[in-house]
């Protein structure tokens, strides 16, 4: 598959109107599932409004989905800066380049904010900008989906209960 990371993220803004968008998982640890973005985005600012938000893995080829809820809070600066060392110069440019969600005047603004920030940075490390960041939703629910004949798909939903986790079958 060529973006097994990808996966759909929903938010909901402040009056309930609900977003989805794809994004790409970056970690997963004990504390849940990593994600990274534009903090003047409007995913961003609807995770600052709304804290709950919901991730949908889907492989069609494997018939297979995994569907997350929970809550997000925001990574460490640490972590993030350790992140974003990490990825290749020019997504590391472009997250200064872009002004995510806002809109574009003309499609040749981009390349001449790439260039700018191209030519800032010759020669040097990129900082990681003060309005770039992530999240991590820590799940309170996890459903594995699995895809059958006639579609009669097996489900199974986790749930979260204090330090374990309930598990239950679902119909399809």
């Amino acid at each position: 598959m060529p973006e097994p990371t990808a996966f759909a993220l929903a938010t909901a803004a402040e009056s309930g109107q609900p977003s989805i968008r794809m994004v790409l998982l970056k970690d997963v640890d004990a504390e849940g599932f990593v994600f990274y973005t534009n903090l003047e985005s409007r995913k961003a600012r609807e995770l600052a409004a709304n804290r709950r938000a919901a991730m949908n893995f889907h492989w069609p080829p494997m018939e297979r989905q995994v569907r997350i809820e929970g809550r997000v809070s925001p990574v460490s600066g640490a972590e993030a800066d350790a992140y974003f060392a990490t990825r290749p110069r020019g997504s590391q440019i472009g997250a200064w380049a872009s002004r995510q969600s806002r809109p574009m005047e003309h499609a040749t603004d981009l390349d001449a904010r790439v260039a700018e920030f191209e030519k800032k940075y010759e020669g040097q490390t990129v900082p990681r900008p003060p309005f770039w960041s992530g999240f991590r939703l820590d799940p309170s629910s996890i459903e594995f989906w699995k895809g059958k004949p006639s579609r009669l798909h097996e489900r199974h939903l986790f749930v979260r209960e204090g330090d374990g986790w309930r598990v239950q079958l679902l119909y399809p």
